[in-house]
């Protein structure tokens, strides 16, 4: 893709009234542009990095609005090109009336997410660091926001650089072979390639084990909440969220649609979904409710099964589990009102369907076992501590380049195990480079790059 030549401009904060407005511009005629409609400052002449108090006027000469007026010159800054911010009062007439002001001296409206893609394009990002930056104004949780930042320093995108440039020096050595192929001659050691095809494996299957827990600190874990009526479903939902949110009462089928609400453990977002008792439905509306209970399992990524342990059989539970699992579901088997049969033991429950380790004893009238039942979630889903320190991958179109990697290296080592020609084993080679350099920008089309950036804000 060809860099641009235009000058853009867009709003870069929110839409609607506010204390203060931002405008940002980018691009070769920046300075001049903006210096034409700026009283105050000479602008062509100002150092970069500096601001500037004035007023910006329109065709009459009449004062549109009072700014301060930040000065980035290229390359020093956010794209790579001058750009200019200007800070004015957040009504949006003035703020459109600036616009349109930048318009009429041959600004064009930026595109979604164009500022960053002029930041990818001069070389200020690469395309995983790019796509951290929506990550981060998306975040919404202290883990999504910290592997936000993490992402966009570089971390991310220095290993899988590394991992690619080993490749891409074995791949030489192999390639350099097929030139004196005649001369019958190896310059890359096979025992060290493949060593290194097998660490380069288990790295990248590392990195895909972890986008189940990337996934569920940037998007949040859809959990739902089922089981029989008057189960305690409603009463756990409201201890979990230490306030009353959901209705309770004793009786059976007061759950008729589904309720949703956030619950954030040590930075994680848990979308806790109570759902209607799942029975024979004794009207159409109820009928309606456990429709969409079992849809909502269909979509979720971990069940809270909760039974009443005084008022079910192991045989019921072990009935429910086989209609409730699906593949790619994780289990949480939730025994309540323990205060009522406190001699309730797991090993009367267990089956094909229910480990030791899924059973969660608790009480949730009386709080009992809640916060662990909390510790147990978050366990769950981070795992082990070291998890968190480690490289995360959250993005769905990384984990895609990353199994085709894997896939490709497994040629390799298949290659050398059946003694195939050193041509076959480059190609292979060269689709797990390829693919690597698919995540961080060095292989990129414009159909990716406009896929990628048209979901981004406008202003950024």
């Amino acid at each position: 893709m060809n860099i641009r030549n235009s000058t853009i401009v867009a709003l870069a904060t929110p839409a609607g009234t506010g204390a203060l407005g931002i405008i940002r511009l980018s691009g070769p005629e920046t300075f001049p542009l903006v210096d034409d409609i700026f009283i105050g400052a000479d602008l062509l002449t100002a150092k970069s990095h500096s601001i500037h108090y004035g007023h910006l006027v329109d065709t009459s000469g009449d004062t549109i609005d009072e700014v301060l007026v930040f000065l980035f010159r290229g390359p020093h800054s956010y794209t790579g090109e001058d750009v200019i911010e200007i800070s004015g009062h957040g009504s949006p007439y003035i703020l459109q009336k600036i616009i349109e002001r930048c318009l009429e001296k041959g600004a064009v409206m930026a595109q979604p997410g164009e500022f960053t893609l002029r930041a990818f394009l001069h070389g200020k990002l690469d395309l995983s660091q790019a796509e951290a930056v929506s990550d981060l104004i998306a975040s919404q949780s202290a883990a999504s926001h910290k592997m936000a930042i993490d992402q966009m320093r570089g971390g991310y995108s220095e290993k899988i650089q590394e991992l690619r440039q080993q490749l891409i020096h074995f791949a030489g050595m192999l390639e350099l072979e097929l030139d004196f192929a005649e001369e019958d001659v190896e310059f890359a050691d096979r025992t060290e390639l493949i060593e290194l095809v097998k660490n380069t494996q288990k790295t990248i299957q590392e990195l895909i084990s972890s986008f189940r827990l990337g996934n569920a600190m940037k998007n949040g874990v859809v959990t739902v909440i089922a089981g029989r009526p008057n189960a305690g479903k409603s009463t756990l939902l409201n201890r979990l969220l230490k306030e009353e949110r959901a209705i309770v009462s004793d009786i059976a089928g007061t759950t008729r649609d589904t309720v949703e609400e956030i619950l954030n453990i040590k930075g994680i977002d848990y979308r806790l979904i109570d759902t209607a008792g799942i029975r024979e439905a004794q009207d159409q509306i109820e009928e309606i409710g456990v429709k969409k209970t079992m849809e909502k399992i269909s979509q979720a990524s971990l069940l809270l099964y909760v039974f009443d342990v005084a008022r079910i059989t192991a045989a019921e539970v072990t009935e429910d589990l086989k209609k409730l699992k699906h593949e790619n579901l994780q289990l949480v088997v939730v025994a309540n009102k323990m205060d009522l049969y406190p001699y309730a033991k797991a090993e009367e429950f267990l089956s094909p369907y229910l480990k030791q380790e899924q059973f969660i004893p608790v009480s949730a009238k009386n709080d009992m076992n809640i916060e662990y039942l909390k510790d147990h979630l978050y366990q769950l889903i981070t795992g082990s501590t070291e998890n968190r320190e480690s490289v995360i991958v959250t993005n769905t179109r990384h984990i895609d380049a990353l199994q085709k990697t894997d896939q490709a290296l497994q040629s390799v080592l298949n290659g050398f195990q059946s003694q195939i020609t050193s041509d076959f084993i480059a190609m292979d080679m060269r689709q797990a480079i390829y693919h690597l350099g698919e995540i961080t920008g060095e292989i990129s089309t414009d159909d990716l790059l406009e896929h990628i950036f048209r979901n981004f804000c406008i202003g950024k």
